[in-house]
């Protein structure tokens, strides 16, 4: 009887359907075995995992941060009871004001300022910063990166708006992109989210007009030329420098010569004044004499002076010294 209460005659002689065999029962145990297996599989292979040399890996347990691992290979409790997540912190990462080089895109919202003297400019930076504290980067904050990014932008405008344009697009680079570095830096410091600003780089900076862009264009090479002429003066002046200086030493040595030689003539003078002293302190009246006629005969020279030193007529011939036969002979 069929279940709809309905009845199915049967030939005798019909065929009967051949039995299906019946499964064997697996045993509770075993499959309680097979599941361990597999669990235990699952587990070692969750329970190791490696860093590479240029990252760090964030341990949690439980959600909570438990330790920082090294490069390696290491071990933590499977079943998502730990949790690992690798930071890259020896690798230079860059961020890109104004431009982007995958793509060759300008991007003047983020490089079109104002400097101090209400002059436009586009000034492209090129930023580098790594990461220093993996736990920081990963729970200080939800996108550090954009922080930095934000804070640079804000930095950059405030140290380009206290510039003079001349400065920005000339000799002020080095000491604009000084000043942005310390300020960021100093302001990291005080956020404290991971990362460390390595350098900072102006790429480009340029006025917004062609016109503009060839006038400072004119500015420089004047300001080059300058420096030429400078560089040439002084190579003169090094040239000439070594001759004035020899001069000059020749100058000097001839001026400690005359000024020696006159010392010692008026040591000698001293000399012959002290010994003519004595000598006239000896014999007062002789030294007078001998005095009064060689000032005569420096005063009047080549005069005969005659003498009568007896009062009895006889008279010598004191200044030249020559005798008067010669003159006798001489009037012959």
């Amino acid at each position: 009887m069929e279940e709809n209460s309905t009845y199915r005659w049967t030939p005798p002689d019909a065929p009967k359907a051949p039995k299906v065999p019946s499964l064997p029962k697996i045993k509770p145990a075993v499959i309680i075995a097979l599941v361990l297996v597999a669990v235990a599989i699952f587990a070692s292979l969750s329970c190791f995992y490696t860093v590479d040399d240029k990252q760090q890996a964030v341990v949690t347990t439980f959600g909570k941060v438990t330790s920082v691992t090294d490069a390696g290979f290491h071990f933590k409790l499977p079943f998502g009871i730990q949790q690992v997540q690798r930071v890259d912190v020896n690798v230079y990462q860059h961020i890109e004001l104004g431009y982007r080089s995958d793509t060759g895109e300008t991007i003047d919202a983020e490089s079109s300022m104002i400097t101090g003297d209400y002059n436009i400019v586009n000034v492209d930076f090129f930023i580098e910063y790594k990461i220093s504290d993996p736990v920081r980067y990963l729970y200080a904050s939800t996108e550090p990166e954009l922080i930095l990014r934000n804070l640079i932008q804000s930095q950059v405008r405030n140290v380009v708006g206290s510039s003079t344009v001349d400065s920005v697009l000339t000799d002020g680079k080095e000491s604009i992109q000084m000043q942005v570095k310390a300020l960021v830096t100093e302001i990291l410091a005080e956020y404290d989210i991971g990362l460390t600003l390595v350098d900072i780089k102006i790429q480009d900076s340029e006025p917004p007009t062609q016109e503009v862009v060839e006038a400072f264009k004119a500015v420089e090479t004047a300001k080059q030329q300058a420096e030429t002429v400078v560089n040439d003066a002084k190579a003169y002046q090094n040239a000439k420098l070594p001759d004035a200086e020899a001069q000059a030493d020749k100058l000097i040595q001839n001026a400690e010569y005359l000024k020696q030689k006159r010392i010692n003539e008026a040591t000698e003078q001293v000399a012959m004044f002290n010994a003519m002293y004595e000598e006239y302190a000896r014999n007062p009246q002789i030294t007078r004499s001998r005095m009064y006629y060689e000032a005569i005969q420096e005063i009047l020279p080549g005069i005969k002076v005659y003498i009568d030193t007896t009062g009895a007529g006889n008279v010598d011939m004191i200044l030249p010294l020559e005798s008067f036969v010669t003159d006798t002979n001489g009037g012959n």
